[in-house]
């Protein structure tokens, strides 16, 4: 690996970041909503599944005793 110095090092890094492409304050918003809306169906569809298979349990149990 070869040796570097810190201000040569540092003045990569400014290169590198002036080079990426950031997101827009409404692009960072829309992104932030879209996940807590993905968050919330994924935690909706996940409360359905465990309610079905908790009445399909209880139901097979039930025809057990």
């Amino acid at each position: 690996m070869a040796k570097i110095n810190p201000f040569e090092f540092l003045q990569q890094v400014r290169a590198e970041t002036s080079k990426v492409t950031w997101p827009t304050r409404r692009e960072t918003l829309i992104t932030t909503a879209m996940v807590f809306v993905f968050s919330i169906a994924a935690a909706i569809f996940f409360l359905v599944v465990d309610q079905v298979i908790r009445m399909a349990l209880s139901f097979v149990l039930a025809l057990l005793r």
